[in-house]
């Protein structure tokens, strides 16, 4: 995959997010936009180094980065659980 089709999905989802945070009534939606995406590639690090004791580990990938961001935590967990059970 080219890596401007991966910034453009991130940058679009991003904006998404924006406009979801802002139509339920957040007074910072950038804010809560950008905190979300962090804490899910922030799991998603920590499902990996946690993986060494619970032998559980996500690739990292460009696509597991792009589920972390735009999914946040349940994202990973959707993955998490896809990757259990598959």
């Amino acid at each position: 995959m080219e890596q401007w089709l991966i910034w453009a999905v991130l940058g679009i989802s991003f904006v998404v997010i924006i406009i979801i945070q802002a139509i339920s009534g957040n007074k910072k939606p950038i804010q809560s936009a950008l905190g979300s995406m962090v804490l899910g590639i922030i799991a998603l690090m920590a499902v990996n180094i946690c993986g060494n004791f619970t032998s559980v580990t996500l690739p990292i990938s460009t696509l597991s980065v792009s589920i972390a961001a735009i999914g946040g935590i349940p994202g990973v967990t959707l993955m998490l659980l896809l990757n259990m059970f598959f």
